[in-house]
C-alpha cells in the first residue's frame, strides 16, 4: 500500500462524505418525513456502502467504515423517518449535522436559563466552608476517562508493540490475548482523538464509546452499558425498539425483550461482517455472525433467568467480572479473531505503525536541520 495514496483517497472519501451530508441536509429541509425523505436519502445509503472500498489500511480505512458505513447509515435511515439525533433539533447547523451524521457524538446542552438564575439566588460568596468564588474541584463526567488513564493505557500499548517483537517464542493464545487488548486500546485511542477535535472545532462532546468493559459483571452490563456504549444507542432506535413493539402483542410485554435482542444482535453481526469485508476484502466466512449470534441467545437466557428465578444471591464482583470476561474472550478465539488474522490485521497494523514512526522521524530530522540552519545563519549575522 501507498501511503501517499491512502491519504490521497482518504481526503477524497471525506470530502464526498461530507457534500453526501450537506445534501441530505437540504432533503431534510425540503423532504418531509417518510417515504419521501426516505427516496431522497437512500442513493446516500447506498454511496456511502461503496466509499470503504476506496480505503485499504487498517486506521484509516476502519474508523472510516465505522463511521460511514455503520454510524452514518444508521443515523440517515433514522433520520428519513423523523428519529433518531438527526432529527431531534430542526435548527441544527450544516457543520453539526454532518458531525454528528458520521461521528459518534452529542450536542451538550447549555445550563437553562432557570437553572443559570437557581445557581445566582444565594449571594453569600461563603457556604458549607469552601468561597463561592473558587471553583469547585472539576471531576470527569461519567464514562469520560481522565489523562492518566489514556496515558496508562497508552504506555500499555506501546508494551504491547513491544512484546510483538518476541512472539515466536510465545504462545499464540497469548498473543491472541494482547491483540484483542490491542484492539481496544487502540479504538478507545482513536475516538478520544476524534473527541478532542470534535471540541476544539464544534464544541461538541464525543459519546463515550466503552466504559471499563474489564469491568463488566454480566453479558447484560458488557453488551449494554460498556461495550461499543455508541453502537448500543444508535441500534436501540434502529432495530431493538421496533422489534420490541412488534413483539409485545405476540409474545407479552415481559418476554418481547428476548427477539428484540436476538434481533440487534443479529443486525451487529451482519454490519461487523460488512466491516471485516472492508478490512480483507475476502469473502466472509460467517464466524462473526456466528459469535453474536451465540452471544444474542446467551444474554436471551440470562434475562430470561433473571425475569424468572430473580435470584437475590450475586456472585462477588470480581468474580463475576472474571468469568464474564474470560467467556466473552473465549468465544471471541473461537469465532471473532480467526477471520481477522486472517486478513493479517496485525501484521498490517505494525507496518502502518512503523510507517508513521518513519514519517515523525523525518519530520523531526527535517525541523532539527531547519532550525541548526536559521541558528547558524543567526550567528553569522552577529557582529
Amino acid at each position: 500500500m501507498e501511503h501517499g495514496s491512502e491519504m490521497y483517497n482518504f481526503i477524497k472519501v471525506w470530502l464526498s462524505v461530507f457534500a453526501a451530508l450537506s445534501y441530505c441536509y437540504v432533503i431534510g429541509k425540503i423532504a418531509p418525513r417518510g417515504g419521501p425523505r426516505f427516496v431522497g436519502v437512500l442513493p446516500v445509503v447506498c454511496l456511502f456502502l461503496v466509499l470503504p472500498l476506496g480505503l485499504s489500511s487498517m486506521h484509516l480505512g476502519g474508523s472510516s467504515a465505522f463511521f460511514i458505513a455503520w454510524l452514518a447509515n444508521f443515523k440517515l435511515l433514522l433520520f428519513a423517518f423523523g428519529r433518531g439525533p438527526l432529527a431531534s433539533d430542526p435548527s441544527i447547523s450544516v457543520p453539526r449535522f454532518i458531525a454528528l451524521a458520521c461521528l459518534p457524538i452529542k450536542i451538550q446542552p447549555d445550563p437553562s436559563p432557570e437553572t443559570a438564575s437557581r445557581s445566582q439566588e444565594n449571594t453569600d460568596p461563603i457556604q458549607n466552608g469552601r468561597d463561592k468564588r473558587d471553583p469547585p474541584p472539576q471531576k470527569p463526567r461519567k464514562g469520560h476517562k481522565s489523562p492518566i488513564n489514556y496515558a496508562i493505557k497508552i504506555l500499555l500499548l506501546a508494551t504491547i508493540l513491544r512484546i510483538y517483537d518476541y512472539s515466536d517464542h510465545l504462545p499464540q493464545k497469548f498473543i491472541w490475548f494482547l491483540f484483542s487488548i490491542h484492539i481496544y486500546i487502540c479504538l478507545e485511542i482513536i475516538l478520544a482523538a476524534v473527541a478532542a477535535m470534535a471540541r476544539a472545532t464544534l464544541g461538541m462532546e464525543l459519546e463515550p464509546q466503552f466504559n471499563e468493559p474489564y469491568l463488566s459483571t454480566s453479558l447484560q452490563d458488557f453488551w449494554g452499558r460498556r461495550w461499543n456504549i455508541m453502537v448500543t444507542r444508535i441500534l436501540r432506535p434502529a432495530v431493538y425498539d421496533p422489534v420490541l413493539a412488534w413483539a409485545s402483542p405476540a409474545v407479552g410485554r415481559k418476554y418481547a425483550a428476548l427477539p428484540a435482542v436476538l434481533a440487534t444482535f443479529a443486525v451487529s453481526a451482519l454490519m461487523h461482517e460488512l466491516i471485516f469485508y472492508y478490512l480483507g476484502r475476502v469473502r466472509p466466512t460467517w464466524e462473526i455472525t456466528w459469535f453474536f449470534l451465540f452471544h444474542g441467545v446467551c444474554l436471551m437466557a440470562e434475562i430470561a433467568a433473571k425475569k424468572e428465578l430473580k435470584l437475590g444471591l450475586r456472585l462477588p464482583r470480581p468474580v463475576a467480572s472474571a468469568l464474564t470476561v474470560g467467556f466473552v474472550m473465549v468465544t471471541a478465539f473461537w469465532w471473532f479473531l480467526p477471520p481477522l488474522l486472517r486478513c493479517r490485521a496485525d501484521e498490517r497494523a505494525l507496518e502502518e505503525y512503523a510507517a508513521v514512526g518513519a514519517l515523525v522521524r523525518d519530520v523531526g530530522r527535517g525541523l532539527g536541520v531547519t532550525l541548526r540552519g536559521a541558528f547558524n545563519a543567526t550567528s553569522l549575522a552577529k557582529p
